[in-house]
Order: structure tokens, then sequence, then C-alpha cells
């Protein structure tokens, strides 16, 4: 293999495939990059086993070939070159690469492409089309709730189904940790109907927001019972889902909280996490809401350290109320609130309240309370 390519290319390559390489691998192959020169491009390939992420880049090829070399060296490499520097690469034999860019020459050790494994992509009975800013939207909406617990491994990811709401067809995002919930929607695209549910685990999550970053646009989706393709520019991810059954969220969203608590969300933000300074690790850093005459208080107590309180006003009409929630958890979800106001429904201090934004419906956030 000999090919010639311009160094802004590669890396901008490198960095989209690079990046779901682990770093510590117990086969080899699995710390390379597949790269495939031919008919004036070289198509990058990386893969875990579980994410597979492809991506060509137009090159002058000299003489077409197929070899791996490792991931991670080769992209720190390049990308210590000079920004539009041009790189040379070629292959003599099947064990070694040499790169070369101006005076800086480099030996890579090879492995053979003949191993490098391939995450077969199999038969995608829904293919459909989304705005990359309305994917983006729902992943940022609700990443935060995927749960990292290793146990119950069906809620490491985010939920997509279609779901019928109103008189329309949304797709629907879902994530839970079995503290919080987030949940946020978009108008079902056409070839969308009758998808299956699917759990897209963290990590493809993670991928997928770093390739929509600054994306226009559409992205194209493939979606099996088992894996899901998406195409963002040059960029075509594959990966497995998780198998398993995702719990029934609408069981445990609230329908009946009655009592509407409504508060400036940037102050209320600001005053939980001043009073949550000095809340113990080890009472899960708990923070206690007492509500009563239009007034709040929110209140921390440590043995250790002291109390902390601070008051806030809000429109609430019911009489006094208090509850507690996990000053972290309440920070993460006030985060997700794009209005001025945010809105809490409360039922009793031992029940779920449900939190959304002030006149939007589009997304909505469930937090169990804590006892303080």
């Amino acid at each position: 293999m000999k090919i010639t390519l311009e160094r802004n290319h590669l890396l901008k390559s490198l960095s989209h495939v690079h990046r779901v390489v682990e770093r510590r691998n117990t086969y080899p192959i699995l710390a390379n990059v597949l790269m495939k020169a031919v008919d004036g491009t070289v198509e990058l390939r990386a893969t875990d086993l579980d994410i597979e992420v492809t991506e060509a880049v137009p090159a002058m090829v000299g003489a077409p070939g197929t070899t791996t070399v490792p991931a991670h060296t080769l992209y720190e490499i390049v990308r210590k070159l000079a920004d539009g520097a041009e790189v040379r690469l070629e292959t003599d034999g099947a064990d070694q690469m040499e790169l070369t860019s101006g005076r800086s020459r480099f030996h890579l050790a090879c492995l053979s492409p003949d191993s490098f494994p391939d995450l077969k992509s199999g038969t995608f009975g829904h293919k459909f089309s989304l705005p990359a800013a309305t994917l983006r939207e729902l992943i940022e909406r609700t990443q935060f709730a995927i749960s990292n617990e290793e146990t119950r491994y069906y809620l490491n990811g985010i939920y997509f189904h279609t779901i019928e709401s109103g008189k329309q067809l949304v797709l629907r995002a879902v994530a839970t940790d079995g503290h919080r919930m987030a949940r946020a929607e978009a108008a079902a695209p056409e070839g969308a109907e009758g998808m299956p549910g699917i759990i897209v685990p963290k990590k493809t999550v993670g991928e997928i927001q770093k390739l929509l970053d600054g994306v226009d646009g559409d992205v194209a989706l493939e979606i099996s019972d088992t894996k899901i393709r998406i195409a963002v520019g040059g960029v075509v991810l594959l990966s497995k889902l998780i198998e398993g059954t995702f719990p029934d969220y609408e069981r445990v969203t609230p329908k009946n909280n009655d009592k509407a608590m409504s508060v400036d969300r940037a102050a209320f933000a600001t005053a939980v996490d001043r009073v949550s300074t000095i809340a113990s690790d080890r009472g899960g850093k708990a923070v206690k809401l007492s509500v009563k005459d239009s007034q709040l208080e929110l209140s921390v107590t440590n043995p250790d350290h002291g109390t902390a309180s601070e008051e806030l006003p809000v429109s609430f009409e019911t009489e006094g109320f208090e509850i507690g929630f996990n000053a972290k958890y309440l920070l993460d979800i006030v985060g997700q609130i794009r209005s001025e106001t945010a809105v809490f429904m409360f039922n009793d201090a031992g029940s779920p309240t449900l939190v959304k934004e002030d006149g939007e419906t589009s997304a909505l956030y469930v937090l169990m309370p804590m006892r303080v």
C-alpha cells in the first residue's frame, strides 16, 4: 500500500474512528485501525466488537492495499504534525508501515487485516432520516439519567421508541437510573412507524453525540432488533443494542401530582448549589425544600459541619409542604430546563415529583424524594 493525503483530512477521520478503540485490549488487533486504500480513497475502520466506526478519506493512491496499525499511536502522530502537511503512508510487506511528513519519519508495526473483526450489520427493517438537531436534543435532554449500575444492564442506555401522543406519532427518548427519569420527544419522522423499541448503549450514545457536534442537516438511521446504524456526513457508526426489556416508565410517571410550585430556574439552581456545599456525601447530599406563604426555604443540615439555608420567592397556592431531594440529582434536572421558570408538581413527601418547563411539554423529568 502506498498513499498520500492531507494531514487535516486524516486527522479529522482518525478523531472519529480512534475513540471507539479501548486503551487496553485482550486481542491486540482491537487496538488497531483498519486502513484500506483503493480508487482515490482510504477507508478507516475501528471497532471494540460492540461499536464499529467507518469513514473514507480522499487520498492519492499509488498502490492499493489493506493493513492495520495502532489507532491511538497513529492519531497522536498525525495530531502533532504541522497543520496542512502532506502525509505519506507506505507498507513494505505485511508487518510495518512507514509514515513520512516533511522531515519526520515513523515506522509503525502492522498486524494482518485478515484477523480484523467485521461487525456484521445484518438486515435493517426500519430506515429513516432525522434532523441532526432533533437527535442531538433528544440525547442531550436524557443522557444524564443513564444508569451506570451494571447489574441492571437494561438501564445502561437511552430507550428510543415511537408512541402515539395525542393524535401525533412521536419519537421518544427515555433514560432512568431508578432515582431520576428523563423523557424527551419529537415528531416521529416518516419511516419510523412500527420501529421496535431499542436501548442504545451509553458508549454509543456518547459517540453519536460527538459525531453530531456542529452538524446541520439530516442524519440517516437504520434500525433492527439488535443493531443501529447511523450515517453522519461521511462517517458510519454501527452498534449493537442492549438486549433486554426497558421498564414500564409510564407506571412511575406521576399522573395525579396537583401541588404546583413555580420558581425562577436560575435563582433556584444557584441556591441549591450554595446550600449543598456543606451537605454530607454520607447523607446522600440531601437538601430539604420547605414551602409556605409563597416562600421556599432550601436547607441542609450536616452534623459534622453545621447548617445552611436560603429563601426564594415562589408561586405555590397550596398549604405548607416539605420534601427532600439529592442535591446533585436536583441540579442535573434543573440544568435541563430551558424556560426561565421551572415547574415542580408534588404529591406528597414520599412520592415521585414531576419537573417540567413552563408551558413546554416535549420534555419532562421525574425525581424520587429522599428522607431528610
